[in-house]
């Protein structure tokens, strides 16, 4: 090939190279557009385990989509009341929230099981039935009747049953105690005399030391400790008995998700999963130092006793039929899960029951 005809060759080579170059550019953006949205939190930043969940999805989803896709984080009271956050989804106001779903059982009951029901799933059960059974699929169901798209986005494993300012030895003692406690359990206790409040977790301290309030339950001890609560009331009870395995749910307005290119759906939904299993695993690592901490300053410790808890499941089974008679929605959702986690403890009670109690044996006699 003489000189002249190889850059000849060479020229129509380029050429066609730029044109496939220009013509892939517009093409490669169209598949990766650059989006923002703004996400609204339910929960204070000071909070770095359960704020963190919405951190964890945001970074996750720009590092898996080059930094196309970002989503802004805003604490609880920056955009809109910590309360509000999914209602701020489903009107359009921002795209996204990190939040519980349980604290919209004033618009339907059976948001309540979103989040956790009194003496429902353990944290295992719950991403057991949410990921492998109907529980996201029938969720989902019933979010889109508001707008909303939801996928798991944390868990706090079994909760502590709240501060109180006297002991509760008795069902009597609960008689006109009024407390912040979210969801349907709140129904449950106030069959047993407690008079329910539902109060943003940032707002929780000074009803508490106002008086306001004589009683409230949060999360458990590293979140606790941080926000103060065994200043203002001396006695913690355990376990909540209303949160076994509590979801925290990202929220997406529905005609957003839909609009997502498919990739950018997956990385969303990885990122959720995730700050899940992420989330899970600070509390088991923060709490046992945490409750060290809470009782070397005075905290004392306390378990509902066996009558509290039969007393409490008993109403509790009285509110699921009651909800149900009238709620198709619940009912269906609710008879599903109770079918899965029947089979669910029948193999606990064989598998991690038993190594558990033998390992915590071994714990309380030194020998770990």
């Amino acid at each position: 090939m003489d000189r002249r005809t190889f850059f000849k060759k060479a020229a129509v080579t380029g050429t066609g190279a730029a044109a496939a170059t220009a013509l892939a550019a517009p093409a490669i953006a169209q598949e990766n557009p650059k989006i923002t949205w703004r996400l609204t939190s339910s929960f204070p930043k000071s909070l770095d385990t359960i704020f963190g969940g919405a951190e964890d999805v945001a970074k996750h989803v720009s590092e898996a989509t080059g930094g196309n896709f970002n989503i802004q984080t805003f604490a609880a009271g920056e955009i809109v009341p910590g309360l509000q956050a999914a209602d701020a989804v489903s009107s359009g106001t921002v795209e996204m929230c990190h939040t519980c779903s349980y604290y919209y059982v004033g618009k339907d009951p059976t948001f309540a099981i979103g989040t956790a029901i009194p003496f429902g799933l353990n944290a295992r059960l719950t991403n057991s039935w949410f990921y492998q059974g109907n529980g996201n699929t029938l969720m989902n169901e019933f979010y889109a009747t508001h707008g909303l798209y939801g996928m798991i986005s944390g868990n706090t494993g079994v909760q502590m049953g709240g501060w109180f300012r006297k002991e509760i030895n008795t069902v009597e003692d609960f008689d006109g105690i009024k407390m912040r406690i979210a969801g349907i359990a709140g129904r449950v206790v106030e069959k047993l005399g407690v008079v329910p409040q539902q109060i943003a977790g940032g707002d929780i301290y000074p009803a508490l030391e106002k008086g306001t309030i004589d009683a409230a339950e949060w999360v458990g001890p590293y979140d606790d400790h941080k926000l103060g609560f065994h200043k203002v009331a001396k006695y913690y009870y355990y376990p909540a008995f209303w949160e076994g395995g509590p979801v925290i749910h990202s929220f997406v307005n529905l005609d957003k998700w839909n609009g997502l290119p498919k990739h950018y759906q997956a990385a969303l939904r990885d990122a959720c999963a995730f700050a899940n299993t992420n989330m899970m695993a600070k509390y088991d690592l923060k709490n046992p130092t945490a409750v060290k901490q809470l009782v070397a300053e005075g905290t004392v410790l306390r378990p509902f006793s066996q009558d509290i808890l039969e007393a409490c499941y008993n109403a509790a089974m009285d509110v699921y039929k009651e909800i149900s008679a009238s709620n198709e929605w619940f009912k269906r959702i609710y008879e599903d899960q109770v079918a899965f986690k029947r089979e669910g403890y029948l193999w606990m009670q064989l598998s991690e029951y038993t190594f558990d109690t033998f390992m915590m044996i071994q714990q309380r006699n030194g020998k770990l």
